[in-house]
C-alpha cells in the first residue's frame, strides 16, 4: 500500500544502512525536518536527474520560475538518528537509510516541497558471502581498520552492526566507497539480487585494482 512521504531529492544515492548527514538551511525543507524529527518520522532521499540541492530561480524566466527539477522514481528512506539546531534557520542531522521505495506519484508543492506516493521495497534476503567473493569482506574490514586510525568511531563512513557475511550490506557499503558514476550508484541500488550486486562489487574492485 502507498504512503505519502515528503522526499529530499540529492545529488547522491543512499543506500539502505548507509549514513547520511545534512545541513538543513533551505526553508521549504526546515518545517519538513523540524515535522519528521518530532514525529520520529522518516522522509524520501531521491536522486536528482535535473535541478539542484538548492532551488534556484530560473534566469530565463521572466515570471520568476523556478529551475525545473525532477529525480528518480526509486529512492531510500532516511530515518533522522541526531538532530540539532546549530544556530537560527540550521538544522544539522544525520539519517541512516531504510528500505527502499518506487514512486507511483510525486507532486511539488507551492513553497518547493515534494512529497510522493510510496511503495516499500522489499528487503535485501540474507544472503550469506559465497567463497569466491570473500576478499570482498576481507578488503573492507581491511579498509575500516586503516580509517579507525585517523578518524573518531562517530566518522567513519561504515558504522556497526557489521555484517560482513551478509551479501546485500557488504556490497552497499562497497557502493558508497567507490568512486562510482552515480548513475551506477543508483543502478546497483535499485538491483534486487544482492548477490548480483556484490559480484558487480567485485567486478569493480578488479577493475579498480583495490588490493
Amino acid at each position: 500500500m502507498a504512503q505519502s512521504i515528503p522526499l529530499f531529492p540529492l545529488q547522491s544515492v543512499l543506500f539502505p544502512d548507509g549514513r547520511l548527514p545534512l545541513r538543513i538551511f533551505e526553508p521549504r525543507y526546515l518545517d519538513m525536518i523540524a515535522r519528521c524529527h518530532a514525529e520520529q518520522q522518516p522522509f524520501g532521499v531521491v536522486r536528482l536527474i535535473d535541478g539542484g540541492e538548492v532551488r534556484r530561480r530560473d534566469p530565463a524566466s521572466s515570471e520568476g520560475r523556478f529551475l525545473r527539477e525532477s529525480f528518480q522514481p526509486v529512492g531510500t528512506l532516511a530515518h533522522i538518528e541526531a538532530f540539532e539546531r546549530t544556530q537560527p534557520g540550521l538544522i544539522e542531522i544525520r539519517c541512516r537509510g531504510g528500505r527502499r521505495f518506487s514512486l507511483s506519484r510525486s507532486e511539488c508543492l507551492p513553497h518547493g516541497l515534494w512529497v510522493g506516493d510510496a511503495e516499500l521495497l522489499e528487503a535485501d534476503a540474507a544472503v550469506p558471502v559465497p567463497p569466491d567473493l570473500q576478499r570482498t569482506s576481507r578488503l573492507l574490514q581491511g579498509l575500516l581498520h586503516t580509517l579507525e586510525q585517523g578518524a573518531g568511531a562517530a566518522e567513519l563512513p561504515i558504522q556497526p552492526p557489521y555484517r560482513w557475511d551478509d551479501c546485500g550490506w557488504l556490497a552497499n557499503r562497497w557502493c558508497e566507497l567507490l568512486p562510482l558514476p552515480e548513475d551506477e550508484r543508483q543502478r546497483l541500488m535499485q538491483l534486487d539480487n544482492p548477490l548480483l550486486r556484490l559480484e558487480l562489487v567485485a567486478d569493480q574492485l578488479e577493475r579498480l585494482d583495490v588490493r
